[in-house]
């Protein structure tokens, strides 16, 4: 048990969960490792916090989930930092928000906000005829200063009247439309597959054209059903997991 986690110990009196203690105990410790250091076994971790197996499992599998551990049947639990699990693609919480919680440094940059008429594609994932207005919004999340994912979002125009007008608040989508415009997030469908950056895609990622990159169309509806985003996103297949 290293000095850092020995100096530490869970409190049974408050009502918080113990392993919600273990967990963020051991998040302070991951915080000061360097990618590749292995944490103390579960079984040093429940001798130390005097904590059952469930416990130090629950904690170190949350933290798995993270993206701030990985796992290893052989060599044991190690940090892993230079990667980000895309559990938080699963959820509408905001990425800054995410990222944040995880220990990183994220920003969002928006390269541009336009009215389009929907072609094809945009038209059948919205639900909408072509030739129908969208917003078309493009952007570029970065993590620690390094571009993450380039993002283009369609918006079907009529759910979202004076857009335009919000600009500011278009780094964090779907805390607008919720709270801007009032809508409630009930569900997404996405699709994943692994593709091969383009040249346009290599310099706005900064990585090489032809560096594999992770691809995720996303379609989000309201409670009524109808579609209210749909996404294209490029992430870099070396930062992701």
């Amino acid at each position: 048990m290293t000095d850092d986690l020995s100096a530490r110990q869970l409190n049974k009196d408050i009502a918080v969960p113990l392993y919600h203690q273990l967990k963020e105990h051991l998040r302070s410790y991951i915080s000061r490792c360097s990618d590749g250091d292995l944490i103390p076994t579960e079984l040093e971790l429940c001798r130390h916090f005097e904590v059952s197996r469930p416990t130090v499992r629950q904690a170190v599998t949350e933290l798995v989930s993270e993206g701030l551990l990985q796992r290893n049947k052989r060599q044991g639990t190690f940090v892993t930092k230079g990667k980000v699990h895309r559990d938080f693609l699963l959820t509408f919480e905001r990425f800054d928000y995410e990222m944040q919680a995880a220990g990183r440094r994220p920003a969002t940059h928006i390269r541009s906000v336009e009215t389009d008429s929907a072609n094809d594609r945009v038209a059948a994932a919205l639900g909408i005829g072509t030739g129908v207005q969208v917003y078309e919004i493009k952007r570029v999340r970065f993590l620690d200063d390094t571009p993450l994912v380039a993002v283009t979002n369609y918006l079907p125009a009529d759910l979202l009247p004076d857009l335009l007008k919000h600009k500011h608040e278009l780094q964090a989508l779907h805390h607008m439309l919720e709270h801007v415009y009032g809508y409630r997030l009930h569900r997404a469908r996405r699709k994943i597959e692994a593709v091969a950056a383009s040249e346009s895609r290599a310099w706005v990622l900064d990585v090489q054209v032809g560096a594999p990159l992770q691809y995720i169309e996303t379609q989000v509806y309201l409670e009524s059903g109808r579609c209210i985003e749909f996404a294209r996103a490029w992430y870099r297949g070396d930062m992701s997991s």
